[in-house]
C-alpha cells in the first residue's frame, strides 16, 4: 500500500491531544510501519492591538483538523479512528479520503519545511471605524479607516485637513481605535 495524507476531524482544540495520544498508540501497538508522520498545520498571525502594541502567536491553519500519513489498512484505520477525540476521517460516504498532493502543498503552503510558521498580520480596525493618528506628521487627527492592506500592514484613513477628507496611508502602529 501507500503512503498517503489523510484528515482526520478532531473535537475543537483537541489537536495536540489527538496527535500525541496516536503517537503513544503508534509506539505501543508496533505501527511505525503504518502511521509515518502526524502534523498540525500552524502559522505565525502578528497581530495589531490598540496603541499599535503586537502581539505575535501561533494559530491553527485548520482548526478542528488533524493531517496523518499512514498506509491505510484496517488495523491502523481503527487504531487512528478508535484515539478519543478522533470524530472520523475526511471522506466521502464514511471512507477516508486521501488528499491530493497539490491539496496538501496549499495546505503546508502556509507553513514553511522546517514546520515554523509563516508570518501573517491581522489587525482588530474595520473599514468605517473611526481612529485616532498617533505618531507621524498627523498626530492628534482623527479620520475614518477606507481601506486595510494585511500584507503590507497598512491602513488608508480619510483624514479631514482644511476642511477636505484626505486620503492618508499609515501604518497600523501609527493609528489607534477610538470606538
Amino acid at each position: 500500500m501507500a503512503k498517503r495524507w489523510y484528515v482526520l476531524h478532531t473535537y475543537s482544540g483537541y489537536e495536540n491531544k489527538v496527535k500525541q495520544d496516536i503517537i503513544h498508540r503508534i509506539e505501543s501497538l508496533g505501527l511505525e510501519n503504518n502511521i509515518f508522520d502526524i502534523k498540525i498545520p500552524m502559522e505565525e498571525v502578528t497581530e495589531i492591538k490598540d496603541g499599535g502594541r503586537r502581539v505575535t502567536s501561533e494559530k491553527k491553519v485548520l482548526p478542528g483538523y488533524v493531517l496523518i500519513r499512514m498506509e491505510l489498512d484496517d488495523k491502523s484505520w481503527s487504531v487512528v479512528r478508535n484515539t478519543p477525540g478522533v470524530t472520523g476521517f475526511v471522506g466521502a460516504e464514511g471512507k477516508p479520503v486521501p488528499l491530493a498532493r497539490d491539496e496538501y502543498n496549499k495546505i503546508m503552503k502556509r507553513t514553511n519545511q522546517h514546520g515554523d510558521a509563516p508570518k501573517r498580520t491581522s489587525t482588530n480596525l474595520q473599514i468605517g471605524e473611526t481612529v485616532k493618528v498617533i505618531s507621524g506628521p498627523l498626530a492628534d487627527f482623527d479620520g475614518t479607516v477606507s481601506e486595510i492592506d494585511l500584507q503590507s500592514g497598512k491602513v488608508r484613513v480619510m483624514v479631514s485637513i482644511f476642511g477636505r477628507e484626505t486620503p492618508v496611508e499609515l501604518s497600523f502602529e501609527q493609528v489607534s481605535s477610538l470606538d
